[in-house]
């Protein structure tokens, strides 16, 4: 069950898990004592393997030129409102930099989005993607709090996330809809019990402050920053507090700044739905059969029969679980993050008409951080931690079930799942900050911004929109024309030659390019 945010949590994250299970980390050193927080010097070392918060598996593997991966911990404070109190440790890692010292700029800060993803497993998944940028930048990424083994928000744990996961999110009655009810109630109870401190300071503001600290820790005069999906907010947040601290600055698969919870719901709705279209429309168009369907239209019937059958009677999954409608729909939503993936998506389909869920549930596993091992991260409790402690806006049934029409107008398929899923933060025993996020940033330089006409998940009005709430002078709007969650890692020639132009040379491209 999603949060109102949760379907653009996983994509990248998710990935690495996906590609393996279909085709087949770090904590740190100790710091040293100093008093001043600013000034404490990281002890590096090798990384050991990713924790259970992080997803698990194995250790990172060496880069392409036999370089170790490198993990430490930076301590931060605990309450940014009261520095001088307790502090937690966050989780960092770095692969310095390839080329000739003299030709060094600085550190290079990634944040892969979620809210929830773990940074310190995602950039060693990725990171022969960025060998160009390492050329001139150490690669950095981290554990934000309440992320992975940075302070880890914990909820449920994996026995009751398998039951959770298999409840019913689209509730049709009364029985159903409180049966949904009282799931999330115990989720957000369990949330509270076991992680009551750290809830109140995981809002993207005390992110924010992480990263400055990061940058001041890392010896960085400016915050050089690549932010994807929910980086894209948590980047335009840190330009808002500190605009003159800004270096350059990347923002791709762009979080529209100026919505409320229930609007991004609405949207994403929306975008997974012209998600759809297009896999249906390319599947139809291809030399040989789609075997899914004869038409695109065709393909989308027969999805929905999948789904109102999964309802009444669902099928074997990964055993012992069955592949019920929400695991199904979370798979569809999950595959159509990449063009990639399409072809899984087709396969799970066509399985999944044969009575064989397999397919989809590892798809839908991997939108909800579950491994082959049956250990969760904990993408899940963060991003729903983050997202409630961010989001003003708290919404009950009624209100609910006032708004499916618009939903179901927006996406017969994904309308319900993304509108029940606005009930996530409803009793949440933390005040939410406010209805969007404040990115105004006056004074900053360029950052580019970079929509993808066909992003499902963070659908492409919401880069204009970054660009406008930014300020004038600030955001330089990049339009892809493309599939999938995100530009850059799509190999597009032209767009990944304007981010290399940017961050390398520092030659912005011009304001509204298009890459096809």
């Amino acid at each position: 069950m999603p949060n109102p945010s949760r379907l653009r949590a996983a994509a990248l994250t998710a990935t690495a898990l996906v590609l393996s299970a279909l085709l087949a980390g770090c904590g740190g050193g100790s710091q040293e004592d100093d008093e001043n927080l600013t000034g404490q010097k990281l002890d590096w070392k090798d990384c050991p393997s990713p924790s259970e918060a992080e997803g698990g598996g194995a250790a990172p593997s060496r880069l392409p030129d036999g370089d170790e991966w490198q993990c430490a911990t930076m301590r931060a404070p605990l309450d940014w409102d009261d520095p001088e109190g307790d502090t937690i440790g966050l989780a960092l890692i770095r692969a310095e930099a390839s080329g000739a010292a003299d030709r060094r700029i600085g550190s290079l800060v990634f944040n892969f989005g979620g809210p929830g993803g773990s940074g310190v497993t995602t950039l060693p998944a990725f990171g022969q993607d960025y060998a160009k940028l390492r050329t001139r930048y150490d690669l950095v990424s981290f554990d934000p709090r309440g992320v992975g083994r940075s302070d880890p928000v914990e909820c449920l744990d994996d026995k009751q996330l398998d039951a959770y996961f298999q409840q019913d999110a689209t509730p049709d009655d009364r029985a159903e809809r409180t049966e949904f009810v009282n799931n999330t109630e115990e989720f957000n109870a369990a949330c509270e019990k076991n992680s009551k401190k750290i809830l109140p300071q995981v809002r993207t503001t005390d992110a924010a402050r992480d990263m400055d600290l990061t940058r001041q820790v890392l010896g960085d005069e400016k915050l050089h920053y690549f932010g994807i999906s929910y980086g894209t907010e948590l980047g335009g947040v840190y330009a808002h507090l500190f605009p003159r601290h800004v270096g350059r600055a990347v923002f791709d698969a762009v979080v529209d700044p100026t919505q409320t919870a229930e609007q991004s719901s609405l949207g994403q709705a929306k975008g997974f739905q012209l998600a759809l279209d297009n896999f249906a429309e390319d599947c139809v168009s291809k030399t040989e059969d789609c075997p899914i369907g004869d038409t695109a239209e065709d393909v989308k019937a027969r999805i929905a029969r999948l789904l109102k059958d999964l309802d009444r009677d669902p099928i074997p999954g990964v055993f012992p679980r069955e592949l019920t409608e929400t695991a199904a729909i979370g798979g569809i939503a999950q595959a159509l993050y990449s063009k990639d993936f399409w072809e899984y998506l087709t396969e799970g389909l066509e399985q999944a008409y044969d009575g064989d869920g397999r397919v989809l549930m590892v798809l839908s596993d991997a939108l909800n951080g579950r491994n082959e091992d049956g250990q969760y991260s904990n993408i899940t409790a963060a991003n729903v931690a983050i997202n409630c402690a961010d989001d003003k806006p708290r919404y009950d049934s009624a209100y609910v079930e006032g708004r499916l029409p618009e939903f179901r107008d927006a996406s017969p398929l994904f309308g319900d799942y993304l509108a029940w899923s606005m009930l996530s933060c409803t009793d949440w025993p933390v005040a939410g900050a406010a209805d969007h996020p404040d990115v105004s940033a006056p004074g900053a330089p360029p950052i580019l911004v970079i929509g993808n006409t066909g992003d499902p998940a963070t659908p492409y009005e919401g880069a204009g929109r970054m660009v406008d709430a930014l300020g004038k002078g600030v955001g330089v709007e990049l339009t892809y024309k493309g599939q999938g969650h995100g530009a850059y890692d799509s190999k597009n020639r032209c767009v990944q030659d304007a981010v290399h132009g940017y961050l390398l040379d520092g030659r912005a491209p011009a304001a509204k390019t298009v890459c096809s």
